[in-house]
């Protein structure tokens, strides 16, 4: 194979993502790159939330696709856009070093935090993740619904009368706006989201690629994504599902916090739990948040019931 074809979003972060990726392959493994760009359902549909039409998996369904029927041979995506579960035929073969994983303020003031905004500020994101965190940290705060790529939310952050935003700072950074951060969010208001700041390669499981493009990955950043994905599948967990996860190496194993929340942030649970192996320490983290009353929360919020 001479010249790798990779699948991407065509979004102004996923394309500057996807050229990343392609100059590490070419740096790293001698080949040709060209771009596959497409728009996918989850980018066409900007009306309506994510959770009403079938999460953030839309992102990555038609890529995969490409992938399967042989149109691509490598697809890049944010992993935390990657649902628990992969096709049988395809493979996640690398998770190259990781961004900053965690969630931005941009604020109208700069300079503002989210503790100093202003009593009902009203604040855009469209994670229902953020939006429950939000809440629990300020309940006074307005969430105001927020779909479009970077460049869009952070024009609507003056068009629609906003007082911030609150989006990932790896995004930021690799569409060169790390300068427009106010506030890095420590973990300890905003959890994560799962896999938040990674990439993830993927390519079919049978193709000799893959191999190829292992070497691309990152110890640590794979360590983290497994862990924090093992979280995110034993919890069965999705878009319409405030959840977050965040596993960070510590003595020579891995430690996960995790949380689930109710939408309006009223009733947060969290877990945490560390191993050896990061597999067995997100999922370990998931068991505890399910003992301390995570299932309950789960079975409430999946049969649509009130908080």
């Amino acid at each position: 194979m001479s010249v790798v074809r990779i699948a991407t979003r065509a979004s102004e972060l996923a394309l500057a993502q996807s050229t990343w990726v392609a100059g590490r392959v070419a740096a790293a493994l001698g080949l040709g790159t060209t771009l596959v760009p497409m728009r996918t359902t989850g980018d066409r549909i900007q009306d309506v939330s994510l959770a009403k039409i079938g999460g953030k998996g839309l992102f990555v369904k038609e890529i995969e696709e490409a992938l399967l029927e042989r149109r691509a041979d490598l697809a890049v995506h944010s992993a935390k856009d990657l649902p628990a579960a992969t096709p049988e035929a395809l493979t996640l073969a690398a998770f190259p070093e990781r961004e900053d994983p965690r969630d931005a303020l941009v604020a109208r003031e700069r300079g503002a935090r989210v503790a100093d905004l202003r009593r009902g500020a009203r604040v855009g994101t469209g994670s229902a993740r953020r939006a429950a965190q939000l809440l629990a940290f300020r309940p006074d705060l307005v969430i105001v619904p927020l779909r479009g790529n970077v460049p869009t939310r952070l024009r609507k952050l003056e068009s629609e009368g906003l007082d911030a935003v609150v989006l990932a700072c790896a995004g930021l950074a690799r569409l060169g706006l790390a300068e427009r951060i106010d506030e890095r969010i420590a973990p300890e208001i905003l959890l994560p989201a799962v896999a938040q700041g990674t990439l993830a390669l993927e390519t079919r499981a049978d193709d000799p690629l893959a191999g190829r493009i292992a070497r691309l990955s990152d110890p640590a950043a794979a360590g983290s994504a497994a862990a924090e994905r093992a979280f995110l599948a034993r919890l069965e967990g999705d878009c319409n599902v405030p959840i977050a996860a965040f596993a960070e190496a510590e003595g020579g194993g891995w430690r996960v916090r995790g949380l689930v929340a109710d939408t309006d942030g009223r009733r947060i649970v969290r877990g945490e739990a560390a191993a050896a192996d990061p597999h067995e320490a997100g999922v370990a983290a998931a068991e505890a948040v399910l003992a301390a009353g995570g299932d309950a929360v789960l079975a409430r919020l999946r049969s649509g019931a009130a908080p």
